[in-house]
């Protein structure tokens, strides 16, 4: 028994390697492997012949495209801008001083109020002042009496030139001594050097000041917020755009926007930022641009073209480069494509970008679904007025 199964066992491996292996022979041998039937002319016109163009293409109404909406635009000359970031500054500021000794006799004015040129700020009290006016004048009497007599003695012969030109110089000095005298009580009323406020409190009532005085004993510090100046920071690549006059729009950290003009670039760079430092002008008649706030600043540069277009049509391609997807045209009909911009200028009515063909046809809705020839279905929207 185990022996036929064994015999059997070999049999079947025997069939299955010639029908794997030598299939050909066997089938030869069976007479199988009898040559196929001719084709007859006709069949092999057919074979050889090409496929229809209609079948080697699939139709372009069976393309699949993508249905976006497009804005077209035409590229326009506007004013070009530097874009820099800024701060304000008062267009003034000094700390008040005395020029003479003495204490202060006046009640002290408060931060934050407003002053005229010529106001008085603080008053010392005059001490000996007033005396030694009086006695300068005494002596300025005296030597005018002196220099006329030694005057008439020298023109008749009976007093010595000397003694006339020494007269005559003791009376200048008198009248010098007057009018240092006058300045020096002049100089106890501090007068304010110009239109201001006022940023801290005058000084307190019974303090001493004098020329001399520790550092911080000063009658008052004034600003002058009218005009107002804009501080910024300009890159060396850039500062060939500016020039001294050029107008410029400022807008505040608030939104609040302001015209000014540019009064000062510097000659010289920052030695660690190698920036140049910028000053716009600003009027400011009703103090409400306060002094260190942070200003956005556009100064005007020569023209430039760009398109006006929504900032939502912006978008990035696969390197990540900031740009706006378009509408082309081919022999396959509307595709995608992607052109590279730049931001000249942004406002409340769009972004100006520059970089696009001067007919464009920009997508603004479906603009993140596509790719760059994409098959589209266009819906143009008309531009607002």
């Amino acid at each position: 028994m185990k022996l036929f199964s064994i015999l059997t066992a070999l049999v079947v491996v025997g069939a299955l390697y010639a029908l794997v292996f030598e299939r050909e022979r066997v089938l030869t041998f069976a007479g199988v492997g009898s040559e196929p039937a001719p084709m007859s002319s006709s069949e092999d016109a057919e074979m050889a012949a090409p496929a229809p163009a209609a079948e080697a293409a699939a139709p372009e109404a069976n393309v699949r495209r993508v249905s976006v909406v497009a804005l077209p635009s035409t590229a326009q000359t506007i004013d070009s801008a530097v874009i820099l970031r800024g701060r304000t500054e008062a267009s003034r500021q000094v700390a008040v001083s005395a020029e003479v000794s003495g204490k202060v006799i006046s009640t002290p004015l408060r931060r934050g109020a407003q002053v005229t040129e010529g106001m008085a700020l603080c008053e010392l009290d005059r001490g000996t002042m007033e005396v030694s006016l009086v006695e300068a004048r005494a002596r300025l009497v005296e030597a005018e009496i002196n220099a006329r007599a030694a005057s008439e003695l020298a023109d008749g012969g009976f007093g010595s030139v000397t003694r006339r030109v020494a007269a005559e110089a003791a009376l200048e000095a008198a009248r010098a001594g007057v009018e240092r005298a006058e300045e020096s009580l002049a100089d106890t009323v501090i007068n304010a050097p110009f239109d201001g406020v006022l940023e801290e409190d005058t000084a307190e009532l019974g303090a001493y000041l004098g020329p001399n005085s520790a550092s911080g004993s000063h009658c008052a510090t004034i600003l002058q917020l009218d005009p107002i100046k804009i501080v910024g920071f300009v890159p060396e690549l850039q500062v060939s755009k500016i020039a001294t006059g050029a107008p410029a729009q400022a807008r505040l950290s608030d939104g609040r926007e302001f015209a000014g003009t540019v009064t000062f670039l510097s000659r010289s760079a920052e030695e660690t930022t190698r920036t140049f430092r910028v000053e716009i002008e600003i009027a400011n008649p009703d103090l409400s641009i306060r002094a260190g706030q942070t200003a956005g600043v556009g100064v005007a540069a020569d023209g430039a073209i760009a398109h006006l277009l929504p900032a939502s049509s912006l978008t990035l391609n696969d390197e990540g480069r900031l740009g706006v997807r378009h509408v082309v045209q081919t022999d396959q009909g509307a595709e995608a494509a992607f052109a590279e911009v730049t931001v000249v200028r942004d406002t409340i009515d769009g972004v100006w970008l520059s970089g696009l063909p001067d007919e464009v046809q920009v997508i603004v809705v479906g603009q993140d679904f596509v790719t760059a020839g994409t098959a589209l279905e266009v819906t143009l929207r008309e531009p607002e007025a």
